[in-house]
């Protein structure tokens, strides 16, 4: 038996049918529901069978635009707008697994915060919450930790205009840094692919 074969036998163990198991790429990702996302991280970390010590990574990640423009929105395989990925990591066992969360609110993402679990996570939670506005309920400290303070918006969902809403620059009459409205003039350049009949296949 693979090592990966003994991580999806344990997981399966530990959870049965309350997560998703999803095999690619060598990789095995642990889909679980909100409601048991902290008492799934919990798990992941005090099973012995898992020992998922070391938290690498956390995301976010805004789904409403996935596999445009090439597919209709309607086949997009994911059930809300947006998802918390993270990355976890074995010492003891030495093997590596991806858990992803999907908040059930497109319109208030949150979660409950994992900083208790893996205190790493601090920052990482933070990063998410400024870029894709997902709240981490419980979270020590949560603020903007790229944006500044007043920015508005959060950049990285995929709504989000490329060139914001508005600009900052230095005021040489009043001393300070101001804001005022985008400048230039936002325009959309969607690149043109162009392969051979065929392209790909037999090669």
């Amino acid at each position: 038996m693979t090592r990966l074969e003994t991580l999806e036998n344990n997981l399966r163990t530990a959870f049965g049918d309350s997560v998703t198991l999803v095999q690619e790429l060598n990789e095995l990702t642990l889909i679980v529901p909100a409601k048991d996302w902290l008492d799934t991280c919990k798990a992941l970390r005090d099973n012995p069978d898992l020992a998922f010590q070391v938290a690498i990574d956390l995301c976010g990640i805004d789904y409403s635009a996935w596999g445009a423009p090439t597919l209709p929105a309607e086949d997009n395989p994911h059930p809300h707008r947006y998802a918390v990925v993270l990355h976890l990591l074995s010492v003891t066992q030495n093997w590596r697994l991806r858990v992803r969360c999907y908040t059930e609110d497109d319109e208030f993402p949150l979660l409950p915060s994992l900083v208790d679990v893996w205190p790493a996570l601090n920052w990482f939670e933070r990063e998410a919450f400024d870029l894709f506005g997902i709240v981490f309920e419980g979270h020590p400290d949560l603020r903007r930790i790229l944006t500044d303070y007043g920015f508005i918006g959060h950049p990285f969902r995929k709504d989000f205009p490329i060139s914001g809403h508005v600009e900052m620059r230095y005021d040489t009459e009043q001393k300070r840094v101001v804001y005022q409205p985008v400048s230039i003039e936002p325009r959309e350049i969607t690149p043109r692919v162009v392969r051979e009949e065929g392209y790909g296949i037999g090669r």
